[in-house]
């Protein structure tokens, strides 16, 4: 396959991981926002279906950006900049994502399940769920800036060509 090719398939794949990834994430934002004063019943349900969208949606799509940049790194002779600050915002999302976001979703699950029966949610539910939403807020600049770096492919510093 030729190098024009291959990052035109790469980006797509980048495409597919993004709506993945970004859908999956911005889904949580939402149902947390709607049901921010719900139930325990209501907030057990929500939790579920965030550990699910997060195994289903997030963690595939984030698979998908990853390798495919790889493959998209391993093309360049040359590494222009941009792709190497790219794979260090990837790298951010991904060490956040498998040691503190994704081991996060059962513990919640669990702290709200054990709710139910007083129609309560503990303090400890509460505290491990504003201790996710701060992990979560610390992707949105390295989340925007891979964004924009696998978009536009700037030229930074003394970089003659983005492509080779």
């Amino acid at each position: 396959m030729n190098k024009g090719k291959l990052h035109k398939t790469l980006d797509f794949i980048q495409e597919i991981g993004t709506i993945m990834y970004v859908g999956g994430i911005l889904s949580h934002i939402v149902i947390g926002i709607i049901f921010s004063d719900a139930d325990a019943i209501t907030v057990y349900n929500v939790y579920v279906y965030k550990e699910k969208s997060a195994y289903f949606l997030i963690l595939p799509g984030l698979a998908l950006k990853v390798l495919s940049d790889i493959v998209l790194y391993l093309s360049f002779k040359k590494k222009p900049i941009w792709l190497k600050l790219k794979f260090v915002a990837v790298a951010f999302l991904t060490i956040n994502a498998f040691f503190f976001l994704v081991p996060m979703m059962p513990e919640l699950v669990a702290l709200a399940k054990e709710s139910l029966p007083s129609g309560k949610l503990s303090q400890e539910f509460i505290d491990r769920e504003h201790t996710e939403q701060f992990i979560g807020q610390l992707n949105i600049v390295p989340l925007l800036s891979e964004l924009v770096l696998g978009s536009f492919r700037p030229r930074l510093g003394k970089e003659k060509s983005g492509l080779e």
